[in-house]
């Protein structure tokens, strides 16, 4: 239907014609629609020399071509005996739509032949001279009510009014929607009233579609046409309030996930895509206006160049518990000392700022550094405080006090035994029952369970008929141990029965203790490895790396240890990664466990400098380092854009055979 023009419409510049495309919506009395279209003079160097009616035929001609455009039979009218058979120029006959007519009436010298096209039943395209355009209007008004809406109309090469993305995928047709959800894991649609109610969404969008490219989908509705009106219905995008002109709904592998509700930024929109189901940005906070945002290093070397102000920057992270604590109370002292001091907020958690990190010693999260004149003079360290208290110390700030140090457990004496790398293996093997708790000095919830776990070893040290021990390990101090039991948290609990290590329920207190040593539960069987589990991972080991890879066009590897927390994090979601293409001979999800003796080597080949580390091979032969979204979402798009990579080449090769 001509309905469909109004979100597909495409016409070649002229220098003499003004366009009105009337819309029939309704039969009896019809309800239309006017668009007046003004042209200058003609860029396309096909057109040159073309003239009147030859040149409407062209105009026809490509409007016509657009897939989207679906017509029965055509009738024209025209003044111009140059073109007397200019009807013949354009399509009779498509089966989509057998009852639809459309009038093409065209004029130069006279708009009397307006009044042939009001006995037409079908949609009308009225093609007059400059200066007719509202003539032609004013006369259609006569009979008929008009909605005169102006519409910059412009070449092939461009799309009507509003400037969008290519990568903005644009749809009308259930099944074309159907389809992409189908085989795109993160979509976002915006549905709109009317294509000028979609406007600056659609410009906002454009950029945000560049910065996702490969990761996410954008999609437009236009609701008011006939057949996208019935797809907004369907996917229930109501826009039948007077204020609500668009809505953005995400789906997530092919189904509805989620209205987006958060801040229609770049900023927000880009998060949003790249992990659908994360916090929003700290900046989407209303109460966060007076906090600086940092997003780039180029931002924060400037900040520190020009800020003549005292800085207190807070590096965080996104799914930090305490980060999220302390953020109220910071920005409420943010707000309380505008204008004195700059409060700022950094997401450090992403790889690309791993030097920012070294540099300025950020070891844990929440990171607090204060800075006069872009030096950094010492860190805040109260992390219980309340803005209340921020303010304070930023009227006097001072270095925090040094600790005392602490006496080491294993100095304090008493019924635990206190275990090294070097003298454990030894011990559990000289004591048929060990429950061992693996500490770290600064651990406040292994120094609340350290007395409870002390007065539970002098009871069964006292018992007569006890053959249960209990021991410590500073996995700090005695990191060969922590690796080898992949110790990642504090305390971890680890039992073992004549030197076989075992799983433990979770023990805090005295009397729990006691009654496990008195009697252990069925031990269950040793906690398989990632390598032991039933996945479609290829686990490889030096022996067999190059020769495996060798064979797979697109291999993407995972270097971890099993230690490393989050290597644990990611595990999941690599996993869930590999089933995704364990069908598809051509690529590979791999691992390789770089504790294991036999590949400290290759990974030192490799260039391994911390867990985990993502690398992409072709062949066999590395191709780059992946540093994009460690989840399911991003590996498989990843993998995705280069296999729609590959079916594009061979499509060119075929499109040349």
């Amino acid at each position: 239907m001509v309905a469909k023009w109004e979100a597909q419409w495409f016409l070649t510049r002229c220098n003499f014609l003004t366009v009105l495309l009337v819309v029939a919506m309704g039969r009896d009395p019809p309800n239309l629609k006017c668009f007046e279209c003004k042209f200058s003079k003609p860029r396309d160097s096909s057109m040159e020399g073309l003239k009147g009616g030859q040149l409407l035929k062209h105009f026809l001609n490509t409007a016509l071509s657009l897939q989207s455009v679906h017509l029965a039979s055509f009738t024209v009218y025209t003044d111009e005996a140059s073109e007397p058979d200019f009807g013949a120029a354009v399509p009779s006959q498509s089966p989509s739509t057998p009852n639809q007519d459309l009038t093409v009436v065209c004029f130069h010298r006279s708009s009397g032949l307006l009044r042939a096209a009001f006995h037409s039943p079908g949609d009308v395209l009225i093609v007059g001279s400059l200066g007719k355009g509202q003539e032609c209007a004013n006369q259609w008004a006569k009979a008929h009510v008009l909605l005169l809406l102006d519409l910059q109309v412009v070449l092939p090469w461009q799309l009507s009014s509003t400037k969008v993305s290519s990568l903005i995928e644009r749809i009308s047709d259930a099944k074309d929607l159907k389809k992409l959800l189908r085989t795109r894991n993160n979509v976002l649609v915006l549905y709109s009233k009317s294509e000028a109610a979609a406007e600056s969404h659609l410009r906002l969008l454009s950029t945000v579609a560049q910065a996702v490219k490969g990761q996410g989908t954008i999609c437009w509705v236009d609701c008011s046409g006939t057949e996208s009106r019935k797809l907004c219905k369907k996917m229930k995008a109501d826009l039948s309030s007077k204020d609500k002109k668009v809505e953005l709904f995400h789906y997530q592998d092919g189904a509805f996930h989620t209205e987006y509700n958060r801040a229609v930024t770049f900023k927000s929109i880009v998060a949003f895509l790249k992990d659908p189901k994360g916090p929003p940005l700290w900046e989407e906070d209303p109460g966060a206006k007076d906090v600086v945002h940092i997003d780039s290093e180029k931002d924060f070397r400037r900040l520190l160049k020009k800020e003549e102000k005292p800085l207190l920057l807070m590096f965080y992270a996104p799914w930090c518990s305490m980060c999220k604590r302390m953020m109220p109370h910071f920005q409420k002292a943010a707000t309380q000392t505008r204008g004195q001091v700059v409060l700022a907020g950094m997401n450090i958690y992403p790889s690309e700022f791993e030097h920012i990190k070294e540099e300025y010693n950020v070891r844990g999260y929440p990171t607090i550094c204060y800075f006069e004149k872009g030096r950094l003079l010492f860190q805040y360290d109260n992390y219980g405080s309340t803005a209340e208290d921020i303010v304070e110390w930023l009227k006097n700030p001072q270095p925090p006090q040094p600790q005392v140090p602490e006496t080491p457990w294993a100095d304090e004496g008493g019924s635990v035994y206190h275990l090294t790398d070097e003298d454990f293996d030894q011990f559990v093997k000289e004591h048929s029952s060990v429950l061992v708790m693996f500490h770290a000095p600064w651990c406040g919830h292994c120094k609340k369970m350290k007395p409870e776990f002390e007065n539970a070893a002098e009871v069964l040290h006292g018992e007569a008929d006890s053959s249960g021990v209990l021991a410590a390990v500073d996995a700090t101090v005695n990191t060969a141990l922590a690796e080898r039991f992949h110790i990642s948290e504090f305390p971890t609990l680890k039992y073992f029965k004549n030197g076989e290590k075992f799983a433990v329920p979770v023990l805090r207190t005295k009397k729990k203790f006691i009654e496990w040593m008195h009697n252990p539960e069925a031990p269950p069987p040793p906690e398989p490895t990632w390598e032991e589990q039933q996945t479609s991972v290829l686990h490889l080991a030096g022996d067999n790396f190059r020769e495996t890879l060798k064979k797979k066009k697109h291999a993407l590897v995972m270097f971890y240890a099993p230690w490393c927390p989050h290597c644990k994090k990611v595990i999941p979601h690599f996993t869930a990664t590999a089933d995704v293409f364990k069908d598809d001979r051509k690529i590979a999800c791999a691992a390789v466990d770089c504790v294991r003796e036999k590949n400290q080597e290759l990974c030192q080949q490799e260039a391994i400098k911390g867990y985990p580390t993502f690398h992409y091979y072709h062949y066999g032969k590395f191709a780059e380092k992946y540093d994009n979204d460690r989840t399911e979402l991003g590996f498989t798009t990843f993998i995705r854009t280069l296999r729609e990579g590959d079916h594009e080449r061979l499509g060119k090769k075929k499109e040349e055979l």
